[in-house]
This record gives structure tokens, C-alpha cells and sequence, in this order.
């Protein structure tokens, strides 16, 4: 089942002041399977925010459909089951940490007893049990993450929008947060994610999204977008190893990268096994051998360039 279904969804934003048009999301589709954490990138002005406002009801659409959780997103019932922690969100700087989610969850239908302990739960969850009754202008950038994701947990939804949730939090507290939301994943719940530290999104999501100018222009598996077709390294051992490499034809490229390890390019699966056939005929023991990877990082800025460059032309 998915938990999240957009169809060709798009937003206009229109200035009265000077007729100006802008196309924050251009025809966005995207499925989201329950109990999945998915990752949404883009460069500051992509569209990440808006299709969140959209998703949540906050803002409405020009054209296209979305449903969350099997509800159309204009159905109000649906939210009950939805949390959010907004990007730069701020509180009233003289309440304290309790008082904030006192309010939050009275918001949300809960009260008396209930309510306090699962303020309680929540703040010993992201670490903040000491902090309960401090005021607001007491903590740090990191702590009001902490005290904004439990918020957005506050009324055990199944889908959690967050958007940048470790912005300003020590690699510690960064770890301690992908904990928590692995470990929501595990209760079959549902994370669509925001956020600009790449290397977070590749640690936790299950599959990703790169959005460019309103539109997703990659999705998949970290895995999927990382992987580097038919190229490889490879551990061989044999005494005839280098002879071996060197009778290869130019249009393998077969390059000794030290402590017996090989980096090997093909032009495709066929002349992958060619070359590991012609290998064991000549008694080289492959060891091992691991399909190369980029960095989401880097398959991330190669494709945002190249969707500039389509723009440009």
C-alpha cells in the first residue's frame, strides 16, 4: 500500500502586485510505500518545501491530485494521523519544553493524563528529559530540533513529514535522531524526509528523490543512483596476474590500484564474464570483487548540473 500518491501535481504561485508567475512544482508524480522512509533533494528553491505545504493542506494546488494515507489531502480527517516538523520552526522563547507540547498535543485532541506522559515519552525519547522545564530561549539550535521532531511525534502519527530535522545538531545528536526514526520504521511507520546533508539521506532513506525547479528529475534506490554501471574492483591473486592484465585489449581498462586490488571498467556484462573466465583459466583466484559507487553527493550535483545545462538550452 502506498502512503503517499501524487499525481501530476503542480503549483503557480501568482503576485498580484506585478502579474509575475512562478512555477514552484511543474507536473510532480511520486508513489511513497507505507512503512518506507523516503528522501526528497533539491537545491534551496526546488520546490521541497511547497510539495510538503501541498501534501499537508497548508497551501493548495493549481492542478494535479494527492492522496496521504488512501485520503485525498483536502479530507481534514486525515491529519490526526499526520505529523510535522517544519524547517526553522520556532516557539513562544518564555514557554518551557513541557509547555510547548502540552500545547501541541492539546492541538492534536489530547489532554489529562495522557498527554503528560506521553510528553514525558517523547522528551526522554529525544533526549530532553532534563530540559523539560526550561524556557525556550534557553536551548540551543540543536535542542529545538529535538524538541520540534517531538513534536511532530507527539500524536503517534503514521506519516511524519520532516523537513531538515538534524539542521544544527551535533553528529551525536545526529545519530541518535537516525536511531529514532529507524526504529519508527520498524513500528510500520512512514517518514518522507527533507533535508540537505546528503550523507543522512543516504544512511537512512529507502529509496530518494531529486527534485530540480518543480521537477523530480531522478528517483530510486540509493543503491540504484550510486552504482556505477560496469565498473568494478577487484582482489586477485596469482603469479601471472599482471601478464595476464596487460593481454587484455584497450577497450578494457584493467588498472592496478595496489595491495593486490584492481580497478576494472567493461562495456558490459558479457565482457565482464569474459574477462573473469580468461582469469580463472589462468589460475588468478579473484578474492573479491565490488561493483564501484559515487557518492550521493556527487550523483546528486552531476544531476542537477545536467538539468541546468537541459534548461539552458
Amino acid at each position: 500500500m502506498n502512503a503517499i500518491e501524487i499525481n501530476s501535481l503542480t503549483k503557480v504561485y501568482s503576485s498580484s502586485f506585478n502579474k509575475k508567475q512562478t512555477m514552484a512544482l511543474q507536473n510532480f508524480s511520486l508513489n511513497v510505500t507505507e512503512g518506507t522512509i523516503f528522501g526528497l533533494l533539491g537545491p534551496n528553491g526546488a520546490g521541497k518545501t511547497t510539495l510538503i505545504k501541498l501534501l499537508l493542506g497548508i497551501i493548495f494546488p493549481t492542478n494535479g491530485t494527492a492522496k496521504i494515507l488512501n485520503y485525498y489531502i483536502h479530507e481534514y480527517k486525515i491529519k490526526s494521523r499526520v505529523g510535522y516538523l517544519p524547517e526553522n520552526h520556532k516557539y513562544p522563547s518564555y514557554l518551557k519544553g513541557k509547555e510547548v507540547l502540552d500545547f501541541y498535543g492539546k492541538l492534536s485532541g489530547m489532554s489529562g493524563s495522557s498527554l503528560k506522559i506521553k510528553i514525558d515519552e517523547m522528551l526522554e525519547l529525544v533526549n530532553l528529559s532534563k530540559w523539560g522545564k526550561t524556557k525556550i530561549k534557553n536551548y540551543s539550535k540543536g535542542m529545538m530540533q529535538r524538541l520540534g521532531l517531538a513534536q511532530a511525534l507527539l500524536n503517534d502519527p503514521d506519516l511524519i513529514f520532516l523537513d531538515e530535522p538534524t539542521d544544527g545538531v551535533d553528529p551525536i545528536g545526529r545519530k541518535e535522531i537516525r536511531d529514532i526514526l529507524l526504529n519508527l520504521k520498524q513500528r510500520k511507520k512512514t517518514i518522507f524526509l527533507n533535508s540537505h546533508l546528503l550523507s543522512e539521506v543516504e544512511l537512512l532513506t529507502d529509496r530518494v528523490g531529486i527534485l530540480n525547479k518543480g521537477k523530480l528529475i531522478r528517483e530510486g534506490t540509493v543503491n540504484e543512483l550510486t552504482q556505477k554501471k560496469q565498473e568494478y574492483k577487484l582482489s586477485i591473486e596469482g603469479e601471472n596476474a599482471e601478464q595476464i592484465i596487460k593481454d587484455f585489449d584497450n577497450r578494457i581498462s584493467f588498472v592496478n590500484s595496489g595491495n593486490g586490488y584492481y580497478n576494472l571498467k567493461v562495456s558490459d556484462s558479457v565482457q565482464l564474464n569474459m574477462v573473469l573466465d580468461v582469469l580463472r583459466n589462468n589460475g588468478i583466484i579473484i578474492k573479491e570483487m565490488v561493483q564501484q559507487k559515487d557518492s550521493l553527493e556527487d550523483i546528486f550535483i552531476s544531476l542537477i548540473q545536467e538539468s541546468e545545462k537541459k534548461e539552458l538550452q
